[in-house]
């Protein structure tokens, strides 16, 4: 589902309805889940530092 006035993602059902993925710019609360790894650093924007100790993967977590 994407936000009908700027058009970002808002959440996607994914697995056959089983989850729901909600970007987490949307939440209003602080979340109780924190990060345990960095996906897709393959593919980040060259000037972006990433600079805490999580884990990176180039693609999938526990891939590369």
């Amino acid at each position: 589902m994407h936000c009908g006035r700027c058009g970002s993602l808002l959440y996607s059902v994914v697995r056959d309805g089983q989850f729901v993925h909600v970007t987490m710019g949307t939440l209003v609360d602080d979340p109780a889940i924190r990060p345990t790894a960095h996906i897709f650093v393959g593919s980040k924007a060259p000037w972006f530092t990433i600079t805490d100790e999580l884990p990176q993967y180039e693609g999938h977590a526990g891939v590369g």
